[in-house]
């Protein structure tokens, strides 16, 4: 119950649904309620059972259901007196159309309620799903599969909607119902009604028996669903590669595997849910012929004071008892389905991000001086990335990492917007620690350009202009031209209104870095995180993007990433490291001197291209 009412609160504020829903909810179950009941004055009337008898105006005022039986039978009594037989029928007839109308009317009404709460309901759990994912730090991006956190905001917040809204109407609708057709069944006849009771526990039983292990298929399905996502998702990316190493069979299989799985699953689960209904069905039959024939008996024999008219009327009543006592049996499968899907978009709403700004964080405008890492180590498990790092980041001055592969120089740079932060250590932003540092202002602070070119299934114009509102294009046009990307954009179709598609596949790499760097000289920050940015590029794509480059580092500070040594050669600062250690640093002559790892990486490099 606890994850029930945890959904619940995502209806907030529920009363404003509630109150209507539960008005024409009672009011829809007395409407139709009344149209059974009023067989029994029907079959009378048909069949000449009311006599002439003297008009009584009921006493007292007000709206209660007495009341209304009241005034129901003075004015029936007044036209079998006045008018006749056939005038009482009529009278009967448009009384019970009336109650049909107004019953259906108040029961559209209170689906349209609960419809209008299943989709503010939804509205607010995928609002709450995302906004959390959004929040968490790349690290858990790192340990999560994409498909899974797919499924749950798409396809289980789905479910969850339904067992929520469905149970709203379980507990309050169709008891409400029972129970005026219980009360309506004991008007009729008391005993018969406690005779016919007594099979309903078992009844209720046997359901309770099909639909027992629903909830644990239901979390078997959606993991198994979460997988099928997982692995579609994976191969849509790396199509490319699928198909060059020939593995199209591997992953056809892999995905097929788990298909059966999820197929298994499924077909289990409908099994059951789909059993419900023809057992409650059976049992409901079974006990209206039981009543048929017990009743009728006592009717028959004249062992009851029932009337005929009445007997049919509760007849009629009792085979609608089941049907709501039906739909929360039913329910249960769909309550089983959307608590299990639940506990799971529950758990990644409870997902606390590992990196938080603290209670006493500042914001920062402007860099004035220098960021600095002071004895930073940094640890993925066990293995440490980072030792005791010390470095300074003078503002306006370039600096280079350089080193072998898995020597921490992009973890390093992580470090600086916040990305990860020092199992050790502390590292300062103009003095001040950048955990006491509000971290969006941080980030405003920095721009960044990486080796992949992450850019999105829109226009040239939104790319560049992402992140930001009110851009005019002139600016777009200026930050482009900046980046060297202005007469390649203007060559396509429709200039900066031309789409890109699926993450830049459009355009051409260097086309694709050209455009980030146009995005980053858009947001004109005074540091730039430039992570092995032209790595992938040929040679000419590679002197474009240098020079856009160049432009971009102009009056900024930069931090720059490359293996490519021969572009960093005019940084003012290059800092070589080396599992997780400072080296060496110093300006490219300098080190060239010193003849140490960097000497030796350049000799490679030169060699290597010779």
């Amino acid at each position: 119950m606890k994850t029930y009412f945890r959904l619940l609160s995502f209806a907030k504020p529920i009363e404003k649904f509630a109150i209507p829903y539960v008005i024409c909810t009672i009011l829809y179950v007395f409407f139709s309620t009344a149209v059974l009941t009023l067989l029994i004055p029907l079959l009378d009337t048909l069949f000449n059972a009311h006599s002439q008898n003297t008009v009584v105006k009921p006493s007292g005022s007000g709206l209660s259901v007495l009341n209304l039986k009241g005034w129901f039978d003075y004015y029936l009594q007044y036209f079998v007196n006045s008018k006749g037989q056939w005038a009482a029928l009529q009278f009967v007839c448009v009384v019970m159309i009336v109650a049909v109308i107004l019953g259906n009317l108040f029961r559209y009404l209170a689906q349209r309620i609960m419809e209008n709460l299943r989709i503010h309901t939804l509205l607010n759990i995928r609002r709450a799903v995302f906004g959390n994912v959004m929040r968490l730090h790349l690290g858990f991006f790192n340990n999560e599969r994409k498909g899974d956190i797919l499924s749950k905001i798409a396809n289980e917040v789905q479910v969850v909607q339904y067992s929520v809204t469905g149970t709203l109407q379980v507990i309050f609708k169709e008891p409400l119902q029972l129970i005026a057709f219980l009360i309506a069944l004991f008007a009729i006849s008391v005993k018969l009604t406690l005779i016919s009771l007594l099979v309903v526990p078992v009844a209720g039983l046997i359901i309770a028996r099909i639909v027992k292990r629903l909830k644990s298929q239901a979390i078997a399905a959606q993991n198994s669903y979460s997988n099928l996502v997982s692995y579609l998702d994976e191969a849509l990316s790396g199509i490319k590669i699928i198909k060059a190493f020939n593995a199209t069979g591997f992953i056809t299989t892999r995905f097929d595997e788990e298909n059966v799985r999820y197929s298994k699953i499924t077909k289990s689960m409908s099994k059951r849910q789909q059993l419900a209904s023809p057992v409650s069905e059976v049992l409901s039959i079974t006990m209206i012929t039981f009543i048929v024939l017990y009743g009728g008996y006592q009717v028959i024999h004249n062992q009851s004071d029932l009337k005929a008219a009445q007997f049919i009327a509760y007849i009629g009543i009792f085979s609608q008892l089941m049907r709501p006592a039906k739909a929360i049996g039913d329910s249960f499968s769909t309550i089983h389905s959307g608590l299990a899907a639940g506990e799971r978009i529950l758990g990644l709403i409870d997902e606390k991000p590992a990196i938080t700004d603290s209670a006493n964080a500042v914001e920062v405008n402007d860099f004035s001086d220098a960021i600095r890492l002071e004895n930073v180590s940094f640890a993925y498990g066990d293995r440490e990335v980072l030792k005791n790092v010390n470095l300074t980041l003078p503002k306006g001055k370039s600096i280079a990492l350089v080193g072998p592969s898995g020597g921490g120089k992009s973890t390093l740079m992580d470090m600086l917007p916040r990305f990860i932060q020092p199992s050790s250590g502390r590292v300062t932003f103009d003095g001040q620690d950048i955990k006491n540092i509000k971290t969006d202002s941080l980030r405003s602070l920095i721009g960044f350009v990486n080796q992949e070119s992450i850019l999105f299934n829109d226009t040239i114009f939104n790319n560049i202009a992402f992140g930001k509102s009110n851009v005019t294009p002139e600016q777009v046009e200026a930050a482009a031209r900046i980046a060297n990307a202005h007469n390649f954009i203007m060559e396509t179709d429709n200039g900066y209104n031309t789409n890109i598609g699926d993450r830049g596949s459009k355009l051409s790499g260097g086309q694709k870095q050209r455009i980030s760097i146009a995005r980053a000289v858009l947001n004109n920050p005074p540091i730039m995180l430039l992570d092995e940015a032209t790595s992938a590029l040929d040679t000419e794509s590679e002197k474009l993007v240098q020079d856009a480059l160049n432009n971009l580092m102009k009056n900024r500070t930069s931090l720059i990433i490359a293996h490519r040594l021969s572009t960093i050669q005019n940084a003012d600062i290059i800092v070589v490291l080396e599992d997780g250690v400072v080296v060496e640093q110093g300006s490219h002559l300098e080190l060239i001197e010193h003849n140490g790892l960097y000497r030796k990486l350049i000799d490679m490099q030169t060699f290597n291209a010779d």
